[in-house]
């Protein structure tokens, strides 16, 4: 395990955004034991421009004015730093030479506000934990003097539908995962797609604080909404939109099993809100809950799922409910996918429609509260300080006995 370390985090999410964070994580993590820097992406001139007025955007221009202070401390050995200085935005200009030449500048200003930030705190012989930003990150080799570089992914980013990313990431991300010390990944699908360029890659899981759902620590209560629900039933929790999930597999199942009752919570997106699955009586749309919720909702699954649609938005990521429903002891059923691989001894993977209906009768006769209890403790497992764990036992494959360990 490392330990006294100096770290700085380089990435493409902000200490402040709205939704959960891997990389918010692993840092708070990694500073439990260590010297912590987090560097929130600097502004760009368009965004100085046109968001202006918004309050995320207003506390960055009063750190650039000098109003605010670049750095803060957010717990003992943890900062977050906001570089002063602005970034051409060039994301999504298609001319190589044009964005080359404009991305090595943005780097060449970012790393500079990043030196004065490690000169500030004192930082040394510091570890660059890189949170995929491979445009910004593309030439921090050449202006940062660290002493090991981890570059991390966990999301598909380079084929997403966004050009932001896939206009010049399919070129870029390659060129970040070579120069790297280590590359670690949050799924099997990703790291064989490291491994293509450098050979240091590994998958080290995914930190997931399931204390929420821990159906044993907790009490928790079946929702109200589903007492009047005949069993069994087989629910899914989660954004419920027709990238992810399979439409025809859920009609299949609910026309094959009408005495099997079908609950979906969370939003729909409009392709199944016009969908055929509103037309079935065993099919039960209960829209959004709030999260602190939601364990209500699973406790009340007989089967859960996750019906997955496989494209390339779906393929390689870390299903992180997976966990959710397993820290609830619940047997699951799923789309066998590299990424699912993971946890192929936990859950039921089918392939097929018909697979999915075999699966979910075995996995509502095979259920017992030992077999809950399993599911339960391998979640548990999935924790953030064995995430960052996995992480440091990789380096030490990589670079040996790197500072001081235990």
């Amino acid at each position: 395990m490392i330990k006294n370390r100096d770290i700085v985090v380089v990435g493409i999410q902000p200490w402040d955004i709205e939704i959960g964070s891997n990389c918010k994580n692993i840092a708070t993590e990694m500073a439990k034991s260590n010297r912590v820097l987090y560097v929130n992406s600097p502004l760009n001139r368009l965004e100085y421009y046109k968001n202006r007025n918004s309050e995320k955007v207003a506390k960055r221009i009063a750190v650039l004015k000098g109003k605010k202070e670049a750095i803060s401390e957010i717990s003992k050995n943890l900062w977050q730093f906001t570089p002063r200085t602005l970034v051409e935005p060039v994301n999504s200009v298609s001319n190589k030479s044009i964005f080359n030449f404009f991305n090595k500048i943005n780097s060449k200003r970012f790393a500079a506000e990043v030196n004065k930030a490690v000169k500030e705190l004192g930082f040394s012989n510091y570890i660059l934990f890189n949170d995929s930003s491979m445009f910004l990150g593309a030439h921090l080799d050449e202006y940062l003097d660290y002493d090991t570089q981890i570059y991390y992914i966990r999301d598909n980013l380079v084929h997403s539908p966004f050009p932001f990313w896939n206009t010049h990431g399919k070129r870029m991300e390659p060129q970040i995962v070579k120069k790297a010390d280590l590359v670690v990944t949050n799924s099997l699908y990703y790291a064989q797609y490291a491994k293509e360029f450098n050979p240091n890659s590994y998958m080290v899981g995914q930190g997931c604080d399931v204390s929420l759902f821990d159906f044993i620590e907790r009490k928790i209560e079946v929702a109200d909404e589903l007492k009047p629900i005949s069993k069994p039933i087989i629910g899914y929790v989660g954004a419920i939109a027709k990238i992810r999930l399979d439409i025809q597999l859920l009609e299949h199942i609910a026309q094959s099993k009408p005495d099997w009752q079908l609950v979906l919570v969370g939003p729909e997106d409009e392709a199944f809100q016009k969908s055929a699955l509103h037309g079935f009586k065993n099919v039960h749309f209960l829209g959004s809950k709030p999260s602190d919720q939601l364990p209500n909702f699973i406790k009340g699954f007989d089967v859960c799922l996750n019906p997955q649609i496989l494209n390339i938005t779906t393929i390689g990521n870390y299903p992180r409910k997976i966990d959710e429903y397993l820290a609830m002891g619940k047997p699951v059923v799923a789309t066998q996918t590299t990424a699912m691989e993971y946890f192929a001894n936990w859950v039921y993977l089918g392939e097929t429609k018909e697979d999915y209906i075999k699966l979910i009768e075995k996995a509502l006769t095979d259920d017992s509260p030992e077999l809950a209890a399993k599911r339960r403790e391998y979640a548990l497992t999935h924790s953030w300080e064995n995430n960052v764990k996995e992480i440091w036992d990789a380096l030490d494959k990589v670079k040996g006995a790197v500072g001081s360990t235990q």
